[in-house]
């Protein structure tokens, strides 16, 4: 399998992260295209965002390097610097190891389509800005999240 078209991945409506922070993120949808190329060292999702969603807390990663590409519709990009509308043909990235935080909201009325690529590195580590939360990998290579003093939730 050399190409495929994007919506014969199968579409994931799910979240690892605990309440009250999952609530805040779905519905939404995510194909792992990278996966379902058996990819290693990258990963690549294609997320579409509905209205009044989340894509995630703001945080920030340790080791991986993250970039957005805007495809569809409109989403408000918010960093320690404010916020910025984004709209298709638009980029965004996010160096490892910069503690300034990102996330995405779709404050539109209509979904908002866009691609999430990053290296992928076990040893990564995610820190929340505003909320009290941490993310890691363990053995199996699941994400756990935890408080950020490192109680589980």
């Amino acid at each position: 399998m050399k190409a495929i078209a994007a919506s014969e991945v199968a579409a994931r409506n799910d979240s690892g992260y605990p309440e009250p922070f999952r609530s805040r993120v779905l519905p939404r949808e995510k194909r792992a295209l990278g996966d379902a190329f058996g990819l290693r060292h990258i990963g690549v999702n294609l997320t579409t965002l509905f209205p009044g969603v989340e894509s995630s807390m703001r945080h920030w990663h340790d080791r991986e390097d993250e970039l957005i590409y805007v495809l569809e519709g409109e989403v408000v990009l918010r960093t320690d610097a404010g916020e910025q509308v984004l709209g298709p043909g638009m980029v965004a990235g996010f160096r490892a190891g910069d503690a300034d935080a990102h996330q995405l909201v779709n404050r539109s009325d209509r979904p908002a389509v866009y691609l999430e690529i990053s290296n992928r590195d076990a040893a990564d580590r995610a820190a929340y800005a505003d909320v009290d939360m941490a993310c890691a990998q363990d053995a199996s290579g699941r994400y756990v999240f935890t408080h950020r003093d490192g109680s589980p939730y």
